[in-house]
C-alpha cells in the first residue's frame, strides 16, 4: 500500500504582522549573527560568506536567500526544514547534512541573542488542536508517519524491520558491527531489563513491526502488542506467523488506554514521544492498573534535558507539522515525577546510548538515500526525500551532540508494605 505524500505548504509564505514590512531582512540579520561565530560557512549565491568555518568546514549554500530568510522570518521554529525541503539551501558538494547541522544542536541554546528571547511569544506557535492526542486522535497522529507504507520503511531499515535506537557492543569498533545485530541487542537488552522469561504474560505497547513480539514469545512469553498502525499490524502479524508463534502472540488494533488484563511485564520502545504531556500521567497510570503484582516496566525513550522541555513544550515545530504530529520528547525528570505523583512506580534504572541513535540514524539515512530510485516508484516525490533527509539528519545532530538522548528504563513498584 502506498500513502499519500503529506500536503506540504512550501510556496514562499504570505507573511503577516509584524513580518510583513521586513521581507525577511530581519530574519537574515538575525541568522548572519548567529553564524558568525559558527564552525561553518554560509555561502550566498554571489560568493559572499558568512561564519568562522576554515577550509574543511561545512558548507551551506543559500540558494534563494530572499525565499529562504521570509520562511524564517514567517515561521522561525519551521522554515529552516521547509527552506531545506523547497531547495532554498543546500550543503554544498562534500559537505554531509548532518554535520553541517551540528554545530547548531550543540549551540541551540544559544542561537538566537539573548535580547531577543524575550520576543518569543511573538513567534512560538502553539501546537494545533487537533494534533492532541486524545483516543481519535491519537489514531491520526500515529497513522500520519507509520501509515506511509510498508515498502517505505522497508526500504531502509534493517531486516528485523526495527524502527528505534540500535545498542551496538562498546567492547567493539562500531564500524565493524552490523545493524541488525545491534538491533537485536537493543531488543534482547530491553527484554532482559523486563525480566522476560518462560511464562511471562508481556504487553507491548507499540507493535512496530513485530520484533520484539518474536523474540519475546522465543524466550517461551506469552505477548500482546497493541498498535495503531494498521499498515503495521498487518506487517507483524505476517512476520509473527513467519517466526512460527501465532499461538504466543496477539496484535491488537487498539489504544494502550483501551487495553485490559494484568501483566508481568509492560514493555515499551520509543512510544511515549507519541503519548503527550497532556497523557503522560494517563499513560503510567495504565501501565500501573495492568501490571501484576511483582511486575516490571521497560520503556525506552527519547530525552531532552528538562529545562529544553519546559523552554520548547508549548510551541510547534517542523518535526510536530511534517513528520510526528503530536509528538513530544519527555525528560527523564518528568518521567520521574509523574510516575512518583501519580503511580506506584519507580525509576530504578537508567541505561542512556545517545550516541548509538546518533549512529543508527546515519546508517538509515544511508540507506534512505541510496534506496531512493526504488522509494519515489511507491509515489513519494523529491520534496518528500529533501524532508525524509533533513528529518534524519536532523535528528542525528542532535544524538551525535548530546542535544538528546535515548535509554531503556526499569521500573518496579515502590514497597507499598
Amino acid at each position: 500500500m502506498t500513502a499519500e505524500t503529506p500536503r506540504l505548504e512550501l510556496a514562499t509564505p504570505a507573511l503577516r504582522f509584524p513580518h510583513v514590512l521586513t521581507r525577511g531582512t530581519v530574519a537574515k540579520a538575525i541568522t548572519e549573527v548567529a553564524v558568525k561565530p559558527m564552525p561553518v560557512r554560509m555561502r550566498y549565491p554571489d560568493g559572499t560568506v558568512v561564519g568562522a568555518g576554515g577550509p574543511d568546514s561545512p558548507v551551506l549554500e543559500v540558494v534563494r536567500p530572499r525565499a529562504m530568510f521570509r520562511r524564517l522570518e514567517a515561521h522561525p521554529k519551521i522554515g529552516l526544514g521547509e527552506a531545506y525541503m523547497a531547495g532554498d539551501w543546500r550543503v554544498a558538494d562534500g559537505t554531509d547534512l548532518a554535520r553541517a547541522l551540528a554545530p547548531f544542536a550543540a549551540r541551540m541554546g544559544e542561537l538566537v541573542p539573548k535580547p531577543l528571547l524575550s520576543l518569543r511569544g511573538l513567534v512560538d506557535r502553539a501546537i494545533p488542536r487537533a494534533q492532541r492526542n486524545t483516543l481519535e486522535g491519537s489514531r491520526s497522529n500515529i497513522s500520519a508517519h507509520y501509515d506511509l507504507s510498508n515498502d517505505l520503511f522497508a526500504a531502509f531499515l534493517d531486516p528485523s524491520m526495527s524502527y528505534s535506537s540500535a545498542l551496538f557492543d562498546p567492547t567493539r569498533p562500531v564500524a565493524e558491527q552490523d545493524l541488525l545485530e545491534a538491533q537485536v541487542r537493543k531488543v534482547e537488552a530491553i527484554l532482559d531489563a523486563a525480566d522476560v522469561r518462560e511464562g511471562s504474560r508481556v504487553l507491548e505497547i507499540g507493535t512496530g513491526w513485530g520484533e520484539l513480539s518474536i523474540r519475546a514469545a522465543a524466550r517461551g512469553a506469552t505477548v500482546t502488542s497493541v498498535t495503531l498502525s494498521a499498515e503495521q499490524r498487518d506487517l507483524a502479524l505476517q512476520r509473527i506467523a513467519a517466526a512460527g508463534y501465532t499461538d504466543r502472540v496477539r496484535v491488537l488494533l487498539q489504544d494502550y488506554r483501551e487495553t485490559t488484563g494484568e501483566y508481568d511485564a509492560i514493555v515499551s520502545v520509543e512510544m511515549i514521544e507519541a503519548v503527550g504531556e497532556e497523557y503522560w500521567e494517563t499513560y503510567f497510570r495504565q501501565i500501573d492498573a495492568l501490571l501484576a503484582p511483582g511486575g516490571v516496566v521497560a520503556v525506552q525513550a527519547i530525552l531532552m534535558e528538562h529545562h529544553r522541555l519546559l523552554a520548547t513544550k508549548g510551541s510547534f515545530g517542523w518535526i510536530q507539522k511534517y513528520i510526528f504530529p503530536g509528538g513530544l520528547i519527555p525528560s527523564l525528570q518528568a518521567i520521574r515525577d509523574v510516575t512518583r505523583e501519580s503511580t506506584t512506580l519507580r525509576v530504578e534504572r537508567v541505561h542512556g546510548f545517545g550516541a548509538d541513535y546518533a549512529e543508527t540514524l546515519r546508517r538509515w539515512r544511508e540507506s534512505f538515500n541510496a534506496q531512493w530510485p526504488d522509494i519515489q516508484r511507491y509515489g513519494f516525490d523529491e520534496t518528500f526525500r529533501r524532508m525524509w533527509e533533513f528529518y534524519l539528519a536532523y535528528c542525528e545532530a542532535g544524538f551525535a551532540t548530546g542535544y538528546l538522548d535515548v535509554a531503556q528504563i526499569r521500573f518496579s513498584r515502590r514497597d507499598t508494605a
